[in-house]
């Protein structure tokens, strides 16, 4: 059973999509909150709050979706969730790489 602080920060989200949705296309979008509400506790349930959070800004990242529809959202969010972590484990490698490459270059210079 879901807690009141559950559907909180559900609607919380919601309201966050829909100023994200605003912001993209310059009109409202059409939510049936109470019933979307529902879906967005089992998504902060499977990831959290603030994961939740995290990749709804980065949906509305993503250039290539047409709509950046809710319902994509609710029912793909785990797939958000693993290229999210694949982009971030991306970067930190090339983080890596990059100072390694400088390291390298360094020490060349000083022989």
């Amino acid at each position: 059973m879901a807690k009141a602080n559950d559907s909180k920060l559900a609607y919380s989200l919601l309201d966050l999509y829909s100023s994200l949705y605003l912001d993209r296309y310059s009109r409202n979008c059409t939510l049936n909150k109470y019933r979307d509400k529902w879906a967005m506790i089992d998504v902060i349930e499977s990831v959290g709050f603030d994961r939740a959070k995290e990749l709804m800004l980065y949906y509305f990242k993503l250039g290539n979706r047409s709509a950046h529809t809710l319902q994509w959202f609710l029912y793909n969010f785990d797939r958000l969730d693993d290229m999210l972590k694949k982009s971030d484990e991306d970067m930190r490698k090339r983080v890596m790489m990059r100072e390694k490459t400088k390291q390298m270059v360094k020490e060349n210079s000083e022989h």
